[in-house]
């Protein structure tokens, strides 16, 4: 097995002596011969796409066809058409019919990649595709019969993705009769520098230029790295060091620049769930913002109480009282913008919630009409009628100013 293994190493171009890695090739070998279901997990970038196409070319289908789909790189809307194939006048645009890849692959092979994004209704046809064989097109009712390999790959944790409802359970259990696990690059330490090697050379042909080599203080540190790219971050950064730099020796320095810190690219851990603390200091919040619009709106009131017992400094007091009104109920405006989500969240009667301020307003609005209308009067006769004037000296615009007086039906 040991030789076999070796051998089709060198056929699919696969690098590595690391006993995880093998274990996976053996277990590839050995079910191939078979029509049995296997699905290839691991992280992504450690190199999936490999293990389907040894299981194709170890298998009797060999002769027929290997179709390769991305399903993670193709629409919802399309998906079901792009699998099964879809009759003439099916969904708009679908103008001819047209065979799906389980169609055309009778009697070859099928590599779903990304199974794990399929959407749930996909995944019900495929499921019946995995049970009698049997699929139905779009905009068809006529059951069609396919003999096809399925072999599928994922990168997500499918334990994870069944308890959120995303994938279903019973047809994970038929995709992964047998499942084959590629270690993550991180664990194959030895198989670092030989792939560095492996793609420093390819780069060199590509190029036209000296290969790139690793002092022991670079190489400790590939081997030290985690490595969350896996084999696809490790090749792209030996492209960088064979195109950038112009010393082809690299030592440890030089390469850690092309490294990313591991310690930036963590996550940031957020919860869903809000304290009882969180909630209580909003509460506190909206308390203090309601209470302040109350102060407020209270010293409005003393303010035309006041006016109404003096006579003197009349022009000046109204004058207060005009420019004091646009800016406390401005401030209660934004208020009411800035917290309604908090308030619609934590409160279940949001008339309750402002009811003792509206009263409050409702009063004041009512004490303050006719100096407002007298207000307006006399802007209006000292500009001799001219409104844009006599909003200007209100301090309000001129639209405005026309609906008061269209509001108190005054005649100029």
């Amino acid at each position: 097995m040991n030789t076999e293994i070796q051998n089709i190493k060198q056929r699919f171009e696969i690098i590595g002596t690391y006993s995880g890695l093998d274990r996976a090739i053996e277990k590839a070998v050995r079910v191939s011969p078979t029509d049995i279901t296997v699905l290839v997990t691991g992280e992504s970038g450690v190199g999936k796409e490999a293990f389907p196409k040894i299981i194709h070319q170890l298998s009797h289908r060999k002769h027929n066809k290997f179709i390769a789909v991305n399903c993670g790189a193709i629409p919802e809307g399309t998906i079901d058409s792009e699998l099964f194939g879809h009759e003439k006048g099916a969904f708009t645009g679908a103008t001819s019919s047209r065979s799906g890849y389980f169609e055309v692959a009778d009697g070859g092979t099928i590599f779903l990649d990304e199974v794990g994004e399929l959407p749930l209704t996909t995944q019900v046809r495929l499921l019946r595709v995995l049970e009698n064989g049997e699929f139905i097109k779009v905009g068809s009712s006529k059951v069609q019969k396919t003999n096809v390999r399925i072999v599928a790959a994922t990168n997500l944790n499918m334990e994870d993705a069944i308890t959120k409802g995303k994938f279903r359970e019973d047809l994970f259990y038929r995709l992964s009769t047998v499942e084959i696990k590629i270690p993550p690059l991180r664990e194959r330490k030895t198989d670092i520098i030989l792939l560095f090697r492996k793609f420093a050379s390819d780069f060199a042909k590509k190029y036209n230029m000296p290969t790139v080599r690793l002092n022991d203080d670079a190489q400790r540190i590939l081997q030290e790295y985690n490595w969350n790219g896996n084999i696809r971050q490790l090749k792209n950064i030996t492209e960088q060091l064979s195109v950038l730099e112009q010393e082809r020796a690299i030592n440890g320095d030089m390469i850690s620049t092309y490294l990313p810190d591991p310690k930036n690219n963590l996550p940031a851990l957020i919860s869903d769930n809000k304290s009882d603390s969180d909630f209580s200091s909003e509460r506190e919040i909206l308390y203090k913002i309601l209470f302040d619009m109350k102060r407020d709106l209270n010293e409005l009131k003393k303010l035309t109480n006041n006016f109404k017992k003096t006579s003197s400094n009349e022009s000046e007091k109204l004058d207060d009282i005009q420019s004091l009104i646009p800016k406390k109920f401005k401030e209660i405006d934004d208020s009411n913008n800035q917290n309604n989500v908090l308030l619609d969240d934590n409160y279940e009667n949001k008339n309750d919630k402002y009811s003792f301020a509206e009263e409050i307003i409702e009063e004041e609005t009512l004490s303050i009409q006719d100096k407002e209308l007298e207000l307006i009067i006399k802007a209006l006769e000292r500009n001799n009628g001219r409104r844009k004037a006599a909003a200007n000296e209100l301090g309000i615009s001129e639209r405005t100013l026309y609906r008061k007086i269209k509001q108190y039906d005054l005649e100029l």
